[in-house]
């Protein structure tokens, strides 16, 4: 599911992709989201794996320790260097944001923007609805989208878009939730007009 990074995630994702830059441009800072992604994806299949970088009963001494162990020789220095750090500010629960907010700093980088799709079918969604996006996409940021489609049966129909952090949504169970609160809206004003009228007219 898509993901909304954090500020934390922003900061650290930034200097990582600063040193990573510095230290082999753009390749060396694909090949560093790569590894942080697997390490992710780790944590994401085993549970005790998750629970050793997220748990506050470890210390950060021992985890240090326990992670120069594990990591040594298979990942890169900068890598390992930059999980001791978050280690030590006890940011590594931030760490699945960080790889997100990094990968969307080398999209942006080649001037491209990931977008997130929402409709009913999900994979299923329309090849011209989906070029259409990639199209209005273009005109208004100037780059190109990458996009990720998603299900979500409770939208009814239409889509919603998620570029950033911003929403554009376009489903119908939205349009249908507008359509009432317009609808309630003007009904309590014209009770309320009615009701002025009347006391308008009793007082006269």
């Amino acid at each position: 599911m898509p993901q909304r990074h954090d500020e934390i995630a922003e900061v650290y994702a930034r200097s990582l992709f600063d040193l990573a830059h510095a230290a082999g441009g753009l390749d060396k800072v694909s090949e560093v989201h790569e590894e942080l992604q697997q390490i992710v994806e780790m944590g994401r299949s085993n549970d005790n794996f998750h629970e050793f970088f997220g748990s506050p009963i470890i210390g950060k001494t021992s985890r240090q320790e326990a992670m120069k162990k594990i990591f040594d020789g298979r990942i890169s220095d900068l890598v390992l260097r930059f999980l001791l750090v978050t280690n030590d500010k006890g940011r590594l629960g931030h760490l699945e944001h960080i790889a997100g907010a990094l990968d969307s700093m080398i999209q942006d980088a080649h001037g491209r923007i990931e977008v997130d799709v929402f409709t009913v079918g999900g994979d299923g969604a329309d090849s011209a609805l989906l070029e259409t996006v990639s199209s209005r996409v273009k005109e208004s940021t100037g780059k190109d989208a990458v996009l990720h489609q998603y299900g979500d049966p409770s939208m009814i129909g239409g889509i919603k878009l998620l570029i950033g952090d911003k929403l554009y949504d376009g489903s119908v169970a939205t349009r249908l939730r507008r359509l009432k609160e317009e609808v309630l809206g003007r009904g309590a004003a014209g009770v309320r007009a009615e009701s002025a009228r009347f006391l308008d007219n009793s007082n006269s």
